[in-house]
C-alpha cells in the first residue's frame, strides 16, 4: 500500500495533482480543500495517499494530511453507495472539521449540500459514522451556528459558525473561511477570518 508521496508538485488543478518521484510523473486525484493547500508548481509536495486497485485501473487519492485520508478509506469501507469519487466530492465541499461535525450532529442539511449527495446518502453517512467520528458535543444545538461551535473552538470553527449566524450556508461558510485563512495564514484570528470572508 503506498500511504503518502514526496516529490515535485509539477501541476495541479482543483481535482488532480502531478507529483513527480524519481523522474516519474504521479497522477494523483485530491480533493478541493486538499488543492487549497498546495504549494506552487516546483515546490517540494508530500500528499497522504489512498490506491484503489481495479481490474482495470489503479488509482491514487492524495490529501493534505493523514486524517484527511484516514477520513476519506472511512467513508469508501463504511458507507454503503459511497464510492471513491462520491468520497472526494464530498471531501472538496466540505472541510474536515465541518464534515466530521455534521455527522456527529445529524445535520443531513449541510451534508446534502454537497452535489451528487442525496437525503438518503447524507442520511447514510450520519448512520453509519457517527460512532466512528470520535467523540464530540452531544448537547442539542439551537441553531446550525450552534451545531458548528459545538465541534470545537479553532479560529476556524468560530469563524463559520459566525457566518452561518450572519445567514451563510454552512457550506458556504466554510468554503469562505478556507479562503480567508489561505490569504492570512494559519494564526489568523477568528476576527481576521470573519472579516477575510466577509470581503
Amino acid at each position: 500500500m503506498i500511504t503518502s508521496i514526496h516529490g515535485t508538485l509539477v501541476a495541479a488543478t482543483p481535482l488532480h495533482a502531478i507529483v513527480e518521484l524519481n523522474g516519474l510523473g504521479y497522477e494523483v486525484n485530491i480533493p478541493v480543500t486538499t488543492a487549497e493547500k498546495l504549494p506552487a508548481p516546483g515546490a517540494a509536495v508530500r500528499l497522504h495517499t489512498h490506491v484503489v486497485y481495479r481490474e482495470d485501473a489503479q488509482t491514487l487519492y492524495g490529501f493534505a494530511t493523514g486524517e484527511e485520508r484516514d477520513f476519506f478509506r472511512l467513508m469508501i469501507e463504511h458507507v454503503t453507495g459511497v464510492g471513491p469519487k462520491v468520497a472526494l466530492t464530498i471531501m472538496s465541499k466540505l472541510s474536515l472539521p465541518l464534515l466530521q461535525s455534521a455527522i456527529r450532529l445529524g445535520d443531513i442539511g449541510t451534508l446534502a449540500q454537497c452535489p451528487g449527495i442525496g437525503k438518503k446518502t447524507a442520511e447514510r453517512l450520519v448512520v453509519e459514522l457517527k460512532s466512528k467520528v470520535g467523540p464530540g458535543s452531544w448537547a442539542a444545538p439551537s441553531s446550525e451556528a450552534g451545531a458548528i461551535a459545538a465541534s470545537g473552538s479553532s479560529a476556524h470553527r468560530d469563524a463559520v459558525a459566525t457566518l452561518v449566524a450572519l445567514g451563510y450556508k454552512p457550506a458556504e461558510a466554510d468554503q469562505a473561511v478556507r479562503a480567508a485563512a489561505l490569504a492570512l495564514g494559519a494564526k489568523a484570528t477568528t476576527e481576521a477570518l470573519v472579516k477575510k470572508a466577509l470581503n
